[in-house]
């Protein structure tokens, strides 16, 4: 009953060429008698992309801050060598201005792989450490030591039997399949951005510039009675005739009479 077990697992083994573990190799050096072959199968590519929008709002160096939608800012560092396509046109990051809107669209393309590898192990057996190891003497006559993966079957004289029927002397080949997946992952990013658009300036008159100077008084102000008073009372536009002639006749009177008396002392002085 353990045999048919046995050669039940060796069949599905053989057939289906499928070993999650590859026989390590512990002897350096790679040998004709011990081949390996790698085939890549790829399955469908998906694709996802993301779309980022931002405000820039400085730009020093490299150095980028963009306000996203929500508020927030954050800081990129960019490469002096990425462009950005702004109004159809291509800028580096010395060019952007502040308030330029940025989109920022990352598209991710996934594709799933298969790592097949095949390798074909021929030699005699020089010993058997079953079912860990074996030591395979290859046709050149040097001895190379292989760990056994559980499961692994041994072509011997046409028969496939496991490690356990081995033995010394027996010419053997094995063959180990291995798959490994992998995710192929790469990424595609492009910015494109709109421009600020020019403010319009506010129409400012003409003016003079006049220097004022501040009084730190205040001019008094006119009262009521002020007011009342001075149009109430004209400027006169002439003097008033507040006199006669008559005193300017006694005066002339006055001189010719003093005259008269100097004249009369002058003329008795002289007799």
């Amino acid at each position: 009953m353990a045999i048919a077990n046995l050669t039940s697992k060796r069949m599905f083994f053989f057939r289906a060429a499928l070993c999650t573990l590859a026989c390590a190799v512990i002897s350096a050096g790679v040998w004709a008698q011990d081949v390996s072959s790698t085939t890549v199968m790829r399955g469908p590519s998906t694709y996802e992309t993301t779309i980022r929008s931002g405000t820039v709002v400085y730009v020093s160096g490299n150095e980028l801050l963009v306000r996203l939608p929500d508020g927030t800012t954050e800081d990129f560092v960019v490469s002096p060598s990425q462009t950005f396509t702004v109004d159809g046109k291509q800028m580096t990051i010395s060019e952007l201005k502040p308030g330029t809107h940025l989109t920022q669209t990352i598209t991710t393309k996934t594709t799933p792989k298969t790592i097949v590898t095949v390798r074909t192990i021929e030699g005699k057996v020089w010993h058997v450490n079953a079912p860990s190891t074996v030591i395979l003497t290859l046709p050149d006559g040097t001895n190379k030591q292989y760990n056994v993966p559980k499961g692994q079957v041994f072509n011997i004289n046409g028969k496939q039997d496991t490690v356990f029927e081995l033995r010394k002397g027996m010419n053997v080949s094995a063959m180990v399949v291995t798959e490994e997946p992998v995710i192929e992952a790469s990424t595609h990013k492009s910015v494109t951005g709109v421009a600020p658009k020019p403010q319009p300036q506010a129409h400012v008159p003409d003016t003079v510039g006049v220097l004022l100077v501040e009084s730190s008084t205040q001019p008094a102000q006119p009262t009521a009675t002020t007011t009342q008073t001075a149009s109430a009372e004209p400027a006169p536009k002439a003097l008033p005739k507040t006199g006669s002639e008559w005193p300017l006749v006694g005066l002339l009177g006055l001189g010719s009479l003093g005259a008269g008396m100097l004249t009369r002392r002058v003329r008795m002085a002289w007799k």
